[in-house]
């Protein structure tokens, strides 16, 4: 391996390399994404741009630095790069292609087989076990241990194949998790309201926290033969190198829960927005008719007496002071 020369500020900024199957997976995912924004367009249909930019730059961005960046180039001789790397692949990259809202957009984009299809697909069994909340989070827990407490990790620097197949088994284990909290696709059990949701995002910045916690103060060198081996002279010492790792996991684990958690309130605020617009619309399918019997019953009610008239309000009265329901015991307590 050629001696790389000292990563200052600069060549953090300006050093990459080309890394095939990374730049072939970012195409494939773009043009597919982009096939769909366009198909909508074409049929006069909109999508937000601000979807198309999370998915873009956050998502597609975000797999661009990871693996072919000067943390691609310096990762097999420094630690720090590495779970910056790792981290970015498993958290920051699947939260911007989860904003993107890629399965909403094959849902609506595709023929209605297709789309059926992958409906279909998204909440079979297999899927719905995978994506279950808490088993996602810790598939990714798992996921990140094993890598760094097995010998996957130090397996994967010697083999080049390994370490891509490592880059997308960490974008998966993400995806896994961020993609169906996301998404409008209802994917997730009845149960998983967005305050439930917002519940299973805090705690899962929680566990994101624990494997970097754990690389920072682990007494023995992750990889250590490697490291030991291929650290440079000018990069110090090789423990500090990985407590500088860990630390680096942690912050950027809780910097990404923030968006995260925002996200998850945006949707459920226009969630309730809708709700409440649909509530507007039924009160309002329900009282017109009622102001147009009303004058009816009072007109075949004078003729007999206001004591048979009696019983006519009942028969205006609105659903929900008859109904049972819950959006109408919510109502009735309102007018109290």
């Amino acid at each position: 391996m050629e001696s790389l020369p000292v990563l200052t500020t600069g060549r953090l900024l300006s050093t990459w390399q080309l890394d095939l199957p990374a730049l072939l997976l970012v195409t494939v995912l773009g043009a597919l994404y982009g096939w769909g924004v366009l198909r909508l367009r074409g049929r006069g249909e909109r999508w937000p741009a601000v979807r198309v930019a999370a998915f873009a730059v956050l998502g597609l961005g975000t797999l661009v630095v990871a693996t072919m960046s000067a943390l691609a180039v310096y990762d097999r001789v420094l630690f720090w790069p590495a779970a910056v790397q790792n981290i970015l692949l498993d958290l920051l990259a699947p939260l911007g292609l989860a904003l993107g809202d890629p399965l909403r957009l094959a849902a609506r984009a595709l023929p209605e087989r297709a789309a059926r299809r992958v409906r279909g697909a998204v909440t079979g069994r297999l899927v719905r076990a995978l994506t279950f909340p808490m088993v996602t989070t810790a598939l990714v827990l798992v996921t990140e241990l094993t890598i760094y407490f097995t010998p996957y990790f130090a397996t994967a620097l010697r083999h080049g194949p390994l370490h891509q197949l490592m880059y997308l088994h960490l974008l998966l284990a993400g995806c896994l998790f961020v993609v169906p909290v996301l998404t409008r696709e209802e994917t997730l059990p009845s149960w998983c309201t967005h305050p439930v949701r917002a519940a299973l995002v805090f705690l899962d910045g929680i566990v994101d926290a624990v494997p970097g916690v754990v690389v920072m103060t682990h007494g023995t060198l992750i990889a250590g033969a490697w490291y030991l081996h291929h650290h440079p002279a000018w990069a110090g010492d090789v423990q500090h190198d990985q407590q500088l790792g860990g630390g680096a996991m942690v912050g950027i684990a809780e910097l990404v829960a923030l968006p995260f958690v925002l996200a998850i309130l945006a949707q459920w605020a226009r969630s309730e927005r809708a709700s409440t617009a649909a509530l507007d619309r039924r009160l309002d399918a329900e009282l017109v008719p009622a102001a147009r019997v009303a004058p009816a019953a009072g007109e075949a009610g004078g003729a007999r007496g206001a004591v048979e008239a009696a019983p006519a309000p009942d028969l205006v009265r609105p659903w929900w002071e008859t109904e049972n329901s819950e959006v109408a015991q919510r109502i009735r307590g309102q007018e109290r």
